[in-house]
């Protein structure tokens, strides 16, 4: 995302690992939930978010910034917190979806898991937990769908083929928020 001077990208897991290390009460159940593959509660997510998002759009006071936020919403609680804390200070122009098969989602993060990711939530145990949780996304995605914001993509191409396609929508949702 670095060729767009006006897209930020944001993980949200970035966020909540970075958020981890501070070894305090918020980083103990962040790290519970990662480990268990269970969803971190909304108000932590979209505060560090947010944060990020005001971060960012502060080193950069020319151009409003796009943010491909990765990784969030995951569940309904996601969905309704972020209309009900960021509906007047961001608009969601569009959502990627990446239709993967589990087997293939598996592997991948098994390979960066294997790689040194230093990720404590890839591994198998925690790996299927995560595939269980994300079956609650297909409600959000349905709900983005119902407004014609959902841009769908083959999660199993390659690296290459995926980042080109990701940086084709790019490109035209900047064009359109110009």
């Amino acid at each position: 995302m670095n060729e767009f001077s006006r897209c930020r990208h944001l993980s949200a897991g970035d966020l909540l690992r970075e958020k981890r290390k501070e070894n305090d009460e918020t980083s103990e159940l962040i790290e519970t939930c990662i480990r268990e593959g269970k969803i971190v509660p909304v108000q932590i997510t979209i505060s560090l978010l947010q944060k990020a998002m005001e971060k960012q759009q502060s080193l950069n006071s020319e151009d409003r910034l796009l943010f491909l936020i990765d990784g969030f919403p995951r569940n309904q609680d996601n969905f309704d917190g972020w209309n009900k804390q960021m509906d007047k200070i961001a608009k969601v122009h569009g959502v990627l979806f990446f239709n993967i098969s589990d087997e293939v989602a598996i592997e991948r993060c098994m390979k960066r898991g294997a790689g040194g990711s230093g990720r404590s939530d890839d591994n198998m145990e925690s790996l299927k937990k995560r595939l269980n949780t994300y079956n609650d996304t297909a409600a959000v995605i349905d709900s983005y769908r119902s407004e014609n914001l959902v841009t769908e993509f083959q999660g199993d191409q390659t690296v290459d083929e995926v980042f080109a396609n990701v940086k084709a929508f790019v490109e035209n949702t900047l064009n359109k928020c110009s």
